[in-house]
């Protein structure tokens, strides 16, 4: 842990509270959750369905960021109560507010051939078929 009246505190500190953009990427940043956001984009999924979408995540790593998502108010979780046990995602208002800018990044990363370039994306493979 830092000391936060280390250069590093304060100057994260600056950045954070003057800074939308980059709380904003704070917020969403890292690899996965733009990746479950746009894979929540048109419909509510179930954690398998979400885990079948998304190649090369690990189970561990997929609950990590859905339970994130749903505490920082970007997803809804829905707990049936049935039997079996069924769970839903779905985005809030706020993972919906965010959609167009997705949207934008998207076409725009599309346009500009930015996965080709920098070899990036987690969806350089075919989604997995089976539940590993």
């Amino acid at each position: 842990m830092r000391k936060s009246n280390s250069s590093n505190s304060i100057n994260e500190k600056s950045i954070l509270e003057d800074c939308p953009i980059t709380s904003t990427w704070l917020a969403i940043g890292g690899r996965w959750k733009l990746v479950i956001i746009w894979q929540l984009r048109d419909s509510p999924m179930r954690y398998n369905m979400l885990f079948r979408a998304i190649p090369n995540i690990s189970q561990k790593m997929l609950t990590q960021q859905l339970k994130s998502l749903v505490e920082e108010g970007w997803v809804y979780k829905t707990d049936f109560k049935e039997i079996p046990p069924r769970t839903e995602y779905k985005l809030s208002k706020l993972g919906l507010s965010f959609l167009p800018i997705l949207r934008k990044i998207y076409d725009w990363g599309k346009e500009n051939d930015i996965a080709a370039k920098y070899s990036v994306g987690p969806f350089k493979e075919e989604p997995r078929t089976k539940h590993r």
